[in-house]
């Protein structure tokens, strides 16, 4: 582009330029997708729904389940729409809210990770006070909390990224709109303007772990103290599911953000932002579901009361 011309869409990569691996990538997403939608949507409705789940820690995990669901859906159907139509281009404002919803969704998830750590924190540490400090309205306000973090940091980076200006390319060395990428694309000096973003988003990130990290030692130390193995046990199958969460969303991070920018991505660069962006919402809704007999419960029996009402309608209708 000439360096006279305001962009007005950016091109993303794709992942072939060949058709029937353009239609495979598709049909992946597609089954990545519609697995992480069912299980995030089960996860949500059987918390709704089932009231011997209404406890802090549930309502926390539908609210996680929302925040999954959100940041796939914001990176993958865009990505399956241009693999089918075998085109590569996104609009401006496409890209904004791209970026926008995606920092909002992962940065509220990470906050919202932290409250689950303090939630059992609390559930192990102050069991006689776990209702008293856990009431409704606290979650509430902590989980607002979180999303309101999400939002400003969000907000900061997206406000950031797009008042620079873009002339020397509209190419995007990624399958969707990624800061990084999107920052080597302007004309300008970024250093300075990214300084107090990546101290807000540092501070934040780093806080989180530190108070993930701080709650999990003293979680480990209470537990240590319980005279017996079964009460041990059942302590730490609380938390299992919540640190396999954790180090899954902190590793798949890493392995994405850490590694050096490229102005042409291997397959290895393109699989380690896909591991980020599609494993975590794919696999949460089972990590937490095989690990918990109450949630298993109650998806039986909400299957249960679906196999029964389909018949009772298929019984009416004859």
């Amino acid at each position: 582009m000439s360096n006279g011309t305001t962009v007005t869409e950016f091109l993303l990569l794709g992942f072939s330029d060949t058709r029937q691996l353009q239609i495979l990538h598709f049909v992946i997403f597609l089954a990545a997708y519609l697995a992480a939608l069912v299980g995030n949507l089960l996860v949500i409705t059987v918390v709704t729904t089932d009231h011997h789940l209404h406890s802090p820690m549930y309502y926390l995990l539908a609210d996680l389940s929302i925040l999954d669901l959100g940041s796939i859906s914001v990176i993958v159907p865009k990505s399956m729409a241009n693999s089918l139509l075998n085109t590569r281009t996104i609009s401006y404002a496409g890209c904004v809210f791209q970026v926008f919803f995606f920092f909002l969704f992962h940065s509220a998830d990470f906050a919202l990770l932290t409250i689950m750590a303090y939630d059992r924190y609390v559930a192990i540490c102050k069991p006689l006070h776990y209702e008293m400090i856990m009431k409704r309205r606290a979650c509430i306000q902590m989980a607002a909390g979180a999303w309101a973090a999400g939002a400003i940091n969000s907000a900061m980076h997206t406000g950031n990224t797009f008042s620079l200006p873009f002339c020397h390319s509209n190419i995007i060395n990624q399958f969707f709109c990624e800061i990084p990428q999107l920052l080597k694309l302007s004309s300008s000096d970024t250093y300075r303007r990214e300084l107090a973003t990546l101290a807000f988003s540092a501070f934040l990130s780093l806080g989180c772990f530190a108070f993930i990290v701080v709650s999990y030692i003293q979680i480990f130390t209470r537990v240590w103290r319980i005279p017996s193995e079964q009460g041990r046990q059942k302590a730490f199958s609380t938390c299992i599911p919540h640190l396999i969460v954790v180090s899954l969303f902190l590793s798949t991070a890493i392995i994405a953000y850490m590694k050096p920018i490229s102005d042409s991505p291997s397959l290895l660069d393109l699989l380690a932002t896909v591991l980020y962006c599609v494993v975590p919402p794919l696999v949460n809704p089972v990590i937490y579901s095989m690990r918990n007999r109450e949630i298993q419960a109650a998806l039986k029996q909400l299957l249960h009361r679906l196999i029964l009402s389909k018949n009772n309608m298929h019984i009416f209708v004859l």
